[in-house]
Parts: structure tokens; sequence; C-alpha cells
């Protein structure tokens, strides 16, 4: 095994903190265990999020607060009889426009406020192609099993992404004149393998969120930066998986989505690096809490 070795934390993450988690459903495996280990953090308010221009769409959502109207309404395909967004996960899908935009507009409502109030913003970025409709030209969270026509498949540049970050943190900076907390940033990459492309395609893909991610946090060493005051930093979650990892006993059957053990593992790491020293012993009463909660006895 080949030892990641972490730089010293920037931006840590405390049992005081509002915790804000974004993207793909590596980043709702990590928030879960975050919840369960008593931290006050909301994961994924619109579901799962792969690229970083679906986590920027979302957070300007959050910003501004707009409701969704019939006009964000789209019928699903392959006969699945359900209505949803292209902003959304389709576990948000409900069988008529009126009772999906009940449900999106009170996770909105419930989502605004919580980020108002949340000072810790935690991004992981899963790949860096992405899918735009070609009627209203914008990029898609979700395709929703619409036909394939529909789309035109692209991938984002690294320009492009590291744009995408700089935006966020910028829109959180600005936001502050609106009431927000200050805010700050750790971004990461998911180390679920996207194979559709093949193995050079998928190393393509995380190789560009890499460098966007470097050059977005980069840019906050800049005293001329609008966002200087917006720390941010980086968590190797997909190079550990990749070098300390290296074993396939370390992924699940699909050889693909990390195994419970590696997730464990990554959060682990994550929580040695981002919780100050002096929480650790709450951190250690809490996971064992939640393993007594969870466990069920055997009966003889």
């Amino acid at each position: 095994m080949t030892p990641v070795v972490d730089l010293p934390c920037k931006v840590g993450i405390s049992y005081q903190d509002k915790i804000m988690m974004l993207g793909s459903c590596f980043a709702g495996n990590i928030g879960s265990r975050l919840v369960d280990y008593g931290f006050n953090a909301m994961v994924n308010p619109f579901g799962t999020l792969y690229n970083p221009r679906s986590v920027l769409s979302s957070i300007r959502r959050l910003v501004d607060g707009t409701h969704f109207t019939p006009e964000d309404c789209v019928e699903m395909g392959s006969g699945a009889g359900l209505v949803c967004s292209y902003s959304h996960h389709t576990s948000f899908a409900r069988k008529s426009a009126s009772d999906f935009l009940q449900v999106a507009n009170a996770a909105l409502d419930e989502s605004v406020a919580f980020f108002r109030e949340c000072n810790k913003v935690v991004i992981t970025l899963g790949t860096s192609w992405c899918y735009r409709n070609i009627e209203s030209g914008e990029i898609v969270s979700n395709c929703l099993k619409r036909p394939a026509r529909e789309f035109k498949r692209e991938m984002l540049s690294v320009s492009e992404v590291s744009a995408c970050l700089k935006e966020i943190m910028s829109m959180c900076y600005e936001s502050e004149t609106l009431g927000a907390r200050h805010k700050e940033f750790i971004f990461t990459v998911s180390p679920i393998r996207h194979m559709a492309d093949g193995a050079h395609g998928n190393q393509l893909s995380k190789s560009t969120l890499l460098l966007g991610i470097d050059g977005a946090i980069s840019s906050q060493n800049s005293p001329l930066c609008i966002e200087a005051s917006c720390r941010a930093d980086y968590f190797p979650s997909y190079e550990i998986v990749m070098d300390e990892l290296r074993d396939y006993r370390f992924y699940s059957e699909d050889m693909c989505h990390p195994s419970q053990q590696a997730e464990e593992y990554i959060c682990s790491r994550f929580l040695d690096w981002a919780l100050p020293a002096s929480e650790q012993k709450i951190l250690a009463e809490n996971i064992r809490l939640s393993r007594r909660s969870k466990h069920i006895p055997r009966e003889d």
C-alpha cells in the first residue's frame, strides 16, 4: 500500500458547523455517515449531482431561492408515468406536476434556509462529462430516461470546471450581503469509476476535475481575488482509493463503486484530516452510539 500523505487541513469541520454536502452518490454515502455520527449536515437537497455545471446550477438555486414552476416540470421517459425536473434526481418524481412542485419547493425552502446558515460546503465531483438538452441548450442534472436524441453529450474543459467552482465561491461571498454566513469549501473527486468511455476516458474525466479544482483553489491565493476571504481546500479521496486501496476487494460487485469497507475507510481518513483533535473523543463516542443503535440482537 502506498500511503497518500495529506497536506495540513486548511478548512476543517467541527461539531459546531452546519455542513452542506453536494455532489455524486459518493458524497451521499459519506454525508450519511456524518449525519449518523452527529454532525449537523444536509446531503444533496436536489439528489445526486455528477458534474460541476449541475452543482453550480443547484447552488445558484440555493442562493436565490427561486421556486420551481410548471415550466420546470418534465414528463419522464420509458413509460415511467412520472413528472420530475432536469434539476432533480428521480427520487423527487411524482405522478403529477402539482405533486412534484409541492415536494420540490418544500424541499427547496428547507434547503435554502439551511444553506444560508451553513458555514462549510463539501463538494464531491464525479465526472466532467455532462448532457446538454438540445431544445433548451441547458446542461441537465438528470436526463430523466428521456430519449438520447434529446441531448448532446459533452466534456467540460479544465478551464470550465475551474470557472464553475470559482463562480460558486464568488456567489457565496457576495451572498453574505444578504445575511448568509461566511462559507468555507472542501472539494474532492469521487473515486467511483465511470467506465462507459473505458478506463482511459474515465482517467481523462477525473484528470480534468483534478486540474479544475486545483486551479480554483489556487485562485484563492491571489490578493486581488474577490473571493479571497472564501477559503477552500482539497481532500484526496480519489487518490486514497487509487493508491492506498488499489485492490478490487475494495470495490463492490460492479468493480466501479467503492465497497462499504472502502467508504468507511475514506470517511475515517476524512475525519482524521478535517476534525480537530479536541473533538475526536466526541466522534469516537458518537460512532459507538451509532453502531449500537443499528445493532439488531440475534434471535435464538
